[in-house]
């Protein structure tokens, strides 16, 4: 089957060095060329050298559409529409329409579901985030009427994809139709992130790693604040700018003061940004993956650590309160509860025996509830039914 995925915002090749949405796409195309589907990606062209590219068999098309040079999400809403002319013009004048489109984030769905009215090409839609819960959450990005394209699109698109309950009744609250919604979760790479491999060297102390952006909604000073209650363990942060940017970045001055506040400066290590294929040695050099953010709608992290075998203490938010099972691959707290957070991990690193059962539970719940393979699967069952109702063309939504 010919499946089209529309990434204007994430370039797959990106998020394979630096994880988020484009490891997303990339992961999940890949799965699906493996299992024997034409699979081409199309992102916004962010570079006048950029141009066609392949991986895992599968071709990277980048759109000139704006200027090339990346752009933040609230500045990409001008150009969707140049976006979509040109998957239009591409769509009908080669010799390759796709079965089905796959549209990841709202801008990416606006540009597909226009093309995919005037061409007749059905459309799948992935949110990733919403921006009705960024704002309860108070982490909104975007133009003002984010909110209301993704209203839109819930009823426009053929189908949407939840990755979470959580995710899935927020879209019933918008008013997306119960059936056209399905729930399949993201997934994680079991080749790259597994249990066997090399760890990077660590000292005498237990190790606590918490991965992500140096943002306040990522919880990394909840965990700073909770190693008050841990004597004996060090707390390391893989996530933000390069390690030669960290000292002029806002968000790690901000954690080395929370830092020397709470007198733990000793105990607190920033890495910086680590390429993707580095990820699995930091996992296993771990006791424990803490994940304590107050707002997260998938968690990718929490998954990529189980699959090496790696234990999760995290906040039971987004998709972490379904990927972690209390009491089985982990546990959860409260969201902002240091004590909480700090208390479950002093529990769990003094219980050696609970320890190597979570751990091996999370292997192969990884491996058996979120492998690539499965979840292709399963995206390729809907991308089956919906090829056999290929939509007249019409008009176009924005």
């Amino acid at each position: 089957m010919r499946i089209a995925m529309i990434s204007e915002h994430a370039d797959p090749s990106d998020g394979a060095a630096s994880g988020g949405r484009g490891a997303y796409v990339g992961d999940l195309s890949t799965a699906l060329a493996a299992a024997g589907h034409d699979v081409r990606v199309y992102t916004r062209q962010v570079s006048e050298s950029a141009g066609p590219s392949t991986f895992g068999g599968v071709s990277v098309l980048r759109v000139p559409a704006g200027p090339a040079r990346p752009l933040s999400d609230g500045e990409l809403l001008p150009y969707t529409k140049d976006f979509s002319r040109w998957l239009v013009d591409r769509w009908r004048g080669d010799d390759w329409t796709p079965a089905v489109a796959h549209a990841h984030f709202w801008t990416s769905g606006l540009a597909a579901v226009t093309a995919g009215r005037q061409t007749g090409v059905p459309v799948v839609q992935s949110y990733h985030e919403l921006a009705i819960a960024a704002r309860r959450n108070d982490v909104f990005s975007g133009p003002p009427q984010r909110t209301g394209y993704e209203r839109v699109l819930g009823r426009a698109v053929d189908q949407v994809v939840a990755q979470s309950q959580d995710e899935l009744r927020e879209l019933v609250r918008m008013g997306v139709p119960r059936s056209r919604l399905v729930l399949i979760p993201g997934g994680v790479d079991d080749e790259l992130f597994n249990p066997d491999g090399p760890a990077v060297e660590r000292g005498p102390r237990r190790r606590l790693l918490s991965v992500g952006a140096l943002t306040p909604r990522k919880g990394h000073q909840e965990l700073i604040s909770a190693l008050r209650l841990v004597p004996d363990a060090e707390c390391v942060v893989v996530g933000g700018p390069e390690a030669a940017s960290l000292a002029d970045d806002p968000g790690a001055r901000s954690l080395r003061e929370l830092a020397d506040r709470f007198d733990v400066a000793d105990r607190l290590h920033l890495v910086g940004r680590v390429p993707r294929d580095e990820m699995p040695a930091w996992y296993r050099s771990a006791d424990l993956l803490v994940a304590a953010p107050w707002y997260e709608p998938l968690g990718l992290s929490p998954l990529e650590a189980m699959a090496c075998g790696v234990p999760v203490v995290g906040t039971a938010v987004g998709g972490i309160a379904e990927t972690v099972v209390e009491g089985l691959t982990g546990d959860l707290v409260a969201p902002r509860d240091a004590r909480a957070l700090g208390t479950a991990i002093r529990r769990l690193l003094g219980d050696p025996v609970r320890h190597l059962a979570y751990a091996t539970a999370a292997i192969d719940r990884a491996r058996q509830v979120y492998s690539w393979k499965r979840v292709a699967a399963q995206l390729s069952s809907v991308y089956t039914a919906l090829a056999t109702i290929r939509t007249r063309p019409s008009g176009a939504v924005a």
